[in-house]
């Protein structure tokens, strides 16, 4: 990965950690965003931002160009423990974690082309990322042990099914998996929806709803929380 060296020190991972002082960082994106964080850590090849606001964000590191220090510290709060953090969106502090911001979102890969396909199929773009981030985290190689393909882990059924004849295509991957995806939204609510996506439609029709597999029950709930939601709003 290029532009590890200000990460990487005798072959070993390493973190700036936020100081007493409290001082920040600027995170400039490969496509020349910049984002004002308290801090960063680099873990193999994923980053964690410690936010301003409260609460860490993780993505993959290779979407950051450098990381150099900010003028503007931020405030540290009078009382901590009596104030709560919370988003500009109003959620609290404890889904920090899953919320993602803007610049971050743009700064993904495929980002332009995600941003897209939503617009052109009127589908939120922040679902899309949260489906592909738990799909195959950005991989558009990505091949699961169950044959599914690319960025939206398509299976061969259902890229037949949109006309796709190459899986490993990003366009036509995610054309196809949000079509999918939209087709299931219009019959389903979202979280059974998310739920048909992974584990299939006939699925969840006999079932009723949430089928009781653990790995469909974490694969919905992370996808809703990286939205700020549950199964139950």
């Amino acid at each position: 990965m290029a532009n590890r060296a200000w990460w990487l020190a005798s072959g070993c991972s390493f973190a700036l950690l936020l100081p007493a002082s409290a001082s920040a960082e600027i995170v400039v994106f490969k496509n020349g965003r910049t984002m004002s964080v308290r801090s960063h850590t680099i873990v193999g090849d994923m980053a964690t931002l410690s936010l301003r606001a409260g609460g860490e964000v993780t993505f993959p590191a290779n979407i950051i160009e450098r990381v150099a220090p900010d003028e503007i510290p931020f405030d540290l709060p009078d009382t901590p423990e009596d104030a709560p953090v919370r988003l500009a969106q109003g959620r609290p502090a404890e889904d920090a974690a899953y919320l993602v911001s803007d610049e971050i979102l743009s700064a993904r890969p495929f980002a332009e082309l995600i941003a897209n396909v939503a617009a052109a199929h009127h589908i939120d773009v922040r679902l899309v990322h949260a489906v592909i981030e738990q799909e195959s985290n950005y991989q558009a190689r990505a091949r699961s042990a169950k044959g599914a393909r690319g960025l939206m882990q398509l299976m061969p059924a259902t890229a037949r099914q949109y006309g796709v004849s190459n899986s490993y295509d990003p366009k036509s991957n995610l054309d196809a998996g949000v079509r999918h995806l939209k087709d299931l939204m219009t019959r389903l609510d979202l979280p059974v929806a998310l739920a048909a996506y992974n584990a299939g439609e006939g699925t969840v029709q006999r079932y009723r709803g949430l089928p009781p597999y653990p790995e469909t029950q974490a694969y919905v709930r992370n996808i809703l929380r990286r939205l700020g939601r549950t199964a139950g709003n």
